[in-house]
């Protein structure tokens, strides 16, 4: 059995109002991936973060022209048009480089990000999803487990979630991919630290 967990997020492209509208606007874009984050955390007390992944993808749309961002990702996310076309890589190197970097941890979101980083993104860059759907979990699934009651789940954001349970990273920015999973690491250990959530959900083994 694993003793470590992935805790990711990914961050997509949008627009004002695109989340309302379901991306359905004529003006959206198709919502895919460009920065992917994540922590590996270790199951066993004191429940640390061992490792951080970052990178950040050149998006391009379904004709394989790059796609200009609005500027609305910039401020949310900070990764500026600069920053993607210097460090920016193809989909299929991110996703190989988050591949290797999980190895056979089980990965989690706040949600099913995967969805974005691996199906809509893979389809519209016409590749093969490098990992399988079994190897994904919606983080909310811990929280019920936690005990932590479905109306609040369902009020939390990763961004927001610290102050729920009077937790703090300071350097920890939120939309950005990187400091959004380590926001969602920080509850985990804590629920993990009081007892309420087991360890061992967070490899698969029990869900």
């Amino acid at each position: 059995m694993s003793g470590t967990a992935i805790i990711y997020d990914c961050e997509f492209a949008t627009a004002p109002g695109a989340p309302q509208r379901f991306w359905c606007g004529p003006n959206d874009p198709d919502p895919i991936v460009f920065q992917i984050g994540a922590v590996r955390m270790s199951l066993d007390a004191p429940f640390q973060s061992l490792a951080r992944f970052e990178v950040l993808i050149r998006p391009l749309d379904r004709t394989g022209a790059p796609l200009v961002l609005d500027p609305l990702n910039a401020r949310l996310t900070g990764v500026t048009p600069d920053r993607l076309d210097a460090e920016g890589v193809t989909l299929a190197e991110a996703l190989d480089r988050f591949a290797a970097f999980a190895g056979q941890d089980r990965m989690w979101a706040w949600g099913k990000d995967e969805f974005n980083m691996m199906a809509i993104s893979c389809y519209v860059a016409g590749i093969a999803p490098p990992i399988p759907a079994h190897r994904f979990g919606n983080a909310p699934e811990l929280f019920l487990a936690a005990g932590v009651p479905l109306d609040v789940i369902h009020g939390l954001r990763s961004n927001t979630m610290l102050d729920h349970f009077g937790l703090s990273l300071p350097d920890a920015r939120g939309h950005d991919a990187l400091g959004d999973a380590r926001m969602v690491t920080e509850v985990l250990r804590h629920l993990m630290q009081e007892g309420q959530l087991d360890p061992d959900l967070l490899t698969g083994s029990q869900s």
